[in-house]
C-alpha cells in the first residue's frame, strides 16, 4: 500500500459491554384487554381503557394499580354529587343520562362532566404517589412538574364536580 493511502475497509461497530453501557428501560406497553367498573345505578361505568386513553397513562400504571386508584376515584366523586344524585332521584331520573343536558358530540354535557371529574380525581392521585419514586435531579424536576399538574388536576375535578350539578366553580362571600 502506497503511503498516503487509504483503503476503505469496514471496522465493525464498537463493543458496549460491561457495568459501563446504559441501558434503556422502555415504559410497557398499556394493556389490551379492556375493564369496565361497574357504577352504582345512578352513575355511569368506567372504562379504564378510556381512562388511560384520555389521560395518557402508559404501562408503567399497572391495571390493578390503575383499578383500585379509579374506584377510589369513583367513590369520592360519587360522595362529592350525593346530594345532586339524591335530588335527581327525587325527580325521578334513575340515572344520571335521564337528567336534563346539553349535549355534546351526541353525549350528556353532564356524563361528560362525571368522567371528567373521575379522570383528573384519578389522575392526581397517580402522580402524587408517582412523584416521589426517582432521588436524582432530574427525578426532583419531574416530581416538581407532577405536584403542579396535580394542583391542576385536583381544581379541574372540582370544577367538573360543579358542572355535573350546574353549579358556578366557586363561591364568593362578602366578610
Amino acid at each position: 500500500m502506497a503511503k498516503g493511502t487509504a483503503t476503505s475497509k469496514p471496522r465493525p461497530p464498537p463493543s458496549i459491554s460491561g457495568e459501563s453501557s446504559m441501558k434503556f428501560v422502555a415504559p410497557e406497553q398499556a394493556p389490551e384487554q379492556a375493564e369496565i367498573i361497574r357504577n352504582t345505578p345512578f352513575w355511569p361505568d368506567v372504562e379504564l381503557s378510556e381512562f388511560r386513553s384520555v389521560m395518557r397513562t402508559d404501562g408503567t400504571v399497572t391495571q390493578p394499580r390503575l383499578k383500585q386508584v379509579a374506584l377510589s376515584a369513583i367513590s369520592e366523586v360519587n360522595a362529592e354529587l350525593y346530594e345532586f344524585r339524591r335530588r335527581q332521584q327525587m325527580l325521578g331520573y334513575a340515572s344520571l343520562a335521564e337528567v336534563p343536558a346539553e349535549q355534546l358530540d351526541g353525549k350528556s354535557e353532564r356524563i361528560q362532566h362525571y368522567f371528567n371529574a373521575v379522570y383528573c380525581w384519578a389522575r392526581a392521585m397517580l402522580n402524587e404517589r408517582y412523584q416521589d419514586y426517582d432521588a436524582t435531579a432530574s427525578g426532583v424536576k419531574r416530581g416538581e412538574e407532577l405536584a403542579e399538574a396535580s394542583g391542576d388536576l385536583w381544581r379541574d375535578a372540582r370544577w367538573a364536580i360543579s358542572r355535573v350539578q350546574d353549579a358556578p366553580h366557586c363561591t364568593v362571600e362578602l366578610i
